[in-house]
């Protein structure tokens, strides 16, 4: 979009907070870049210009406002929406992969060679993979300093910085102001924090709908790896460096989060995992208005728009999850999985209910048998997968390919139309997703007056590319049942 000149500054003129996140804008005489809906008096035309990436901005010399703060608006939709090499490879910087594994690792899990890497992200992004992480490092160690009492050197490692060098000149560089300034800035009014939480706001994309993506992740909480307490979803985080929990609440305008790690080099990832389980880098007004466009959708739409696809911060939990559901009760569900938890998941010591982190595939697949307790079919089908993840055989990573995951997902015994779907929708995260044969969307399509069979319901679907997993909870939320709503608070025990 940053190409289109005339629509950018139209965006920026109108402060339009939807292109937050699609492109920056810099001002030449300042040299500062913004977010589009900046508050700031908009410069003149040509003292404008546009990039497609805070990295790319940071890259020309740029450094960011200090009102608009554009280092922490919402991430691109582009990267969520799409399954190409570019979209595969940002997921991949945001999980933060080229800190852990560098450049050749990132090309490695894509299956290219770093150079076609940085050539395709260099035409589309103005950046390469290294400019990208670094940009991701600034963000990650902005948070540090302003919501930890980190010493300064802990803050430059757990943001992936080399040196305590490195890590002043970037901040310098890219905020205008010293680590040390931005902690006392970001202390004035700010309310104590409580000891080993780090307190951050996740934005999003106006409209938010919350109901069905709280309602859905509370009634399917496993427990001892989640619950909803306190007005809150909380849950146990499995990390590259450590284990962690986290506890996301909606609020007017961003998602309250409250992350504590074991290790704090895991924050970016943890923060990309939570925006991913959310999809809060959704393009709602894009979405809405295509499947408005269809008039037995359109009600649904208009009644609450701003819906979301709840997704996972563990790709490989919940395809287990999904295949150990299959054509049960929600639950019986999380019965059959808190069984498995309690069994054979690690436990973890955490505040509330939070005991144990799911079972890892490796874990499971080296079980007897007869270690658990379940009909023969599910237990082949559990175990089937469990090798396929840990194998490599099957890969439902941040970066992977969606089309060779169906792929092979569908070769699995066990798996279903339906589990391969669900699994592509909510795990790989496809927005195109769609799971006709589902009882619940089939139901709620036919008291909308849509096809309720699978076959004419597909076809009629077709209109609603590439948005289908949207339209799937519109459906789902006109069904009256607790995944719909806002959950509520359980009530207290009594003695």
């Amino acid at each position: 979009m940053h190409t289109d000149v005339d629509r950018c500054v139209r965006a920026v003129r109108s402060k339009d907070s939807r292109f937050d996140g699609w492109f920056f804008t810099a001002v030449r005489t300042t040299r500062i870049y913004c977010r589009p809906s900046c508050p700031a008096v908009p410069p003149k035309d040509r003292n404008m210009a546009f990039y497609p990436s805070a990295a790319a901005a940071q890259q020309a010399g740029y450094r960011a406002c200090k009102r608009c703060r554009p280092d922490a608006s919402p991430g691109s939709p582009r990267w969520n929406e799409r399954a190409d090499l570019v979209a595969r490879a940002m997921r991949l910087i945001a999980d933060g992969i080229v800190d852990r594994e560098g450049v050749p690792g990132l090309a490695a899990r894509l299956g290219y060679s770093a150079r076609q890497v940085e050539r395709r992200l260099l035409a589309e992004l103005g950046a390469g993979p290294l400019a990208l992480a670094r940009a991701q490092r600034a963000q990650t160690a902005r948070i540090l300093i302003e919501t930890s009492d980190l010493p300064m050197a802990d803050v430059a490692f757990a943001a992936g910085f080399s040196s305590v060098r490195a890590f002043n000149e970037t901040v310098r560089e890219v905020f205008g102001l010293a680590p040390t300034e931005l902690r006392v800035r970001a202390g004035n009014g700010r309310p104590p924090a409580t000891p080993g939480t780090l307190a951050l706001r996740l934005p999003f994309r106006a409209p938010f709908q919350p109901g069905n993506l709280f309602g859905h992740l509370a009634a399917t909480a496993v427990p001892g790896v989640e619950e909803w307490r306190d007005g809150a979803y909380h849950r146990t985080l499995r990390l590259p460096h450590g284990h962690g929990t986290v506890s996301l609440a909606p609020r007017p305008g961003h998602i309250d989060c409250r992350l504590s790690l074991t290790d704090q080099r895991d924050l970016a990832g943890a923060i990309s995992r939570c925006r991913r389980l959310l999809d809060l880098d959704a393009d709602p007004e894009a979405v809405d208005a295509l499947l408005r466009t269809d008039a037995h959708l359109a009600p649904l739409v208009d009644r609450a728009p701003g819906r979301r696809v709840p997704r996972t911060v563990d790709a490989g939990e919940f395809a287990l999850r999904a295949v150990l559901g299959q054509q049960v009760s929600t639950a019986a569900a999380r019965t059959l999985a808190a069984r498995l938890v309690t069994a054979h998941g690690t436990p973890v010591t955490a505040p509330g209910g939070l005991t144990h982190l799911f079972p890892t595939a490796e874990a499971l697949a080296a079980l007897d048998p007869g270690d658990l307790a379940m009909p023969a079919v599910r237990r082949g089908a559990l175990l089937r997968l469990a090798e396929a993840l840990a194998s490599g055989e099957l890969d439902l990573g941040t970066g992977c390919d969606w089309t060779r995951a169906r792929a092979v997902l569908d070769g699995l015994p066990g798996t279903g139309p339906w589990t391969s779907g669900i699994i592509a929708m909510r795990a790989l995260g496809d927005p195109d997703a769609f799971i006709p044969t589902d009882l619940g969307v089939r139901r709620a399509a036919a008291r909308a007056g849509l096809p309720a069979t699978p076959g004419a319901l597909t076809r009629h679907a077709v209109a609603w590319r590439p948005w289908r997993a949207y339209a799937v909870q519109y459906l789902w939320a006109a069904d009256d049942h607790p995944a719909a709503r806002m959950p509520t608070d359980p009530s207290p025990h009594r003695s």
